[in-house]
Order: structure tokens, then sequence, then C-alpha cells
């Protein structure tokens, strides 16, 4: 686990979010950059992180208009998920909000049982499940402590639908939709809420140019989602103070239709 220091700061634009601390994993490009820029932009203190791409998140970190810092962690690793708290409670004293954005996955057809290797199987539960577990378990003593204590877990309409780059990742997807509706009746007044998007629009979707437009021909809104749509359902279900438990859908009605 790498901290990186501060650099150079930009002009805030609102103060919707300011006092609070916000945690956004896998945040150094796609959704969770969009979301890390979003809570600065409102006044948050961010901690950016990502698991390897620490030139990119600390240009990230240097970029939002707040006091925000990187930290490299891979949450695949338990103590480099409480590593990661610490860092942030060290460096700002609390935290409010937890974005769990990161995530791993790799493109298996459903009918290869065989190219779902135990090695791919386990990796994606390290890092989509243990992972998101770990780093929240780590977090609730502190976000306890906040006035208002915030699990924002992103989650895919793969969780929801028998779709999704493998099996393996709807069932990760499909837990952790789950574990938010759990958490969110046995710990309150701690929210929890996921944000459950179709396919996105992103870097690490960039090849996947079958798939967008497979999406774009079947969705009633046609196109596939963007880091935008997903930040955009972020911040509202953190705006809204009484809304917990819910798996806010992003995904153009393609569900309706799928």
């Amino acid at each position: 686990m790498t901290e990186q220091p501060m650099t150079e700061q930009h002009s805030t634009t609102s103060d919707e979010f300011a006092g609070r601390v916000a945690i956004v994993t896998g945040s150094s490009s796609g959704i969770g950059e969009e979301i890390a820029r979003r809570l600065a932009a409102g006044g948050a203190n961010v901690v950016v992180n990502s698991a390897s791409s620490v030139e990119a998140g600390t240009a990230v970190a240097g970029s939002l208009p707040t006091e925000s810092i990187y930290v490299q962690a891979d949450i695949s690793d338990g103590d480099q998920c409480r590593a990661l708290v610490d860092a942030t409670v060290e460096r700002f004293g609390k935290l409010d909000y937890l974005i769990n954005n990161a995530g791993w996955t790799t493109v298996i057809p459903h009918h290869d049982l065989d190219a779902l290797t135990d090695e791919v199987f386990r990796r994606t539960f390290d890092v989509n499940v243990f992972g998101t577990w770990w780093l929240t378990k780590a977090a609730m003593p502190h976000l306890k402590e906040s006035d208002d204590g915030n699990v924002v877990s992103i989650t895919s309409l793969a969780g929801v639908r028998p779709v999704g780059s493998s099996i393996a990742y709807a069932m990760t997807k499909a837990a952790l939709n789950h574990m938010t509706v759990l958490l969110a009746k046995s710990h309150g007044p701690v929210r929890f809420n996921a944000v459950a998007p179709g396919l996105v629009d992103t870097p690490w979707t960039a090849d996947w140019g079958p798939m967008h437009e497979a999406v774009a021909s079947m969705a009633p809104v046609p196109r596939s989602a963007t880091p935008e749509d997903c930040a955009e359902a972020t911040l509202a279900l953190i705006r809204n103070r009484y809304t917990t438990g819910h798996v806010f859908l992003v995904d153009g009605g393609l569900s309706l239709v799928g």
C-alpha cells in the first residue's frame, strides 16, 4: 500500500459535500474517476485508489479541486484494505463515504465451463466480493462516527439478470447486491446502496464493440451506459438521506427487454 502526496489543487465548484471525506476504489479511470471528480467538485476530500495504475491515480488526485490524495492498494488483500482506511483517517481524521467501485473480470462465454478455470473464478471473487467485504468492514467503525455514513457499491445488471462477462462475474455482483441489502437492514444508520449498471462505455470495455452494438440495438435508451450516468446515480443515493438497501439499475431499460 503506497500513498502519494497531494499536488496542485483547482477551484471547487460547490460546497454540497464540503467537510466530507470519501474513498473511491478503482478511481484512476472510468466510473471511479468520474465519481471522484463529482464528489470533489462538491467539496469532498477524496482518496483516489487503484491497485496498479499509480501514475494515472496520482494525476487524478492532483487534478481534483479539493485536498485529495492517491493511495495505492489492492483490495484483494485484506491487509491493504485496512491500510487504505488507515491512510485515509490518518490524513483527514474521518471517513464519511465509501464507494466500492474496484472490480475485476474477464470475458468468458457462459457455455464454456472449461474456460472458467479455478484461477479465474477465485480471482473474480477475491477482488469483487472478498475485497469489497474486507474494505467495508474496515471502514465501518469510522462510517458509524459520521452523521451520514454511506457505502455505495458499484455492482451490475449481471447481478440481477443472467447476463455478464462471465458466470463468475455475475455471481459476484449478485453477492454484492445481496450484501448491500443485508448490511442496510442490520447496520443503520449507516446507509448501504448499490448502483447496478448494464454495459458501461469505459477504457476497460473499449474493445467490446459487438457488445456495445448489441446493447444499443436492444435497450429502450439505445446506447451503453457512461461513467457520468453511474456517477449521477451514485450521488443521487448519497444525497437522499432516507434511502438505504436500494439497488439502482442504470441500464437504459435493458432489463425490461432482455
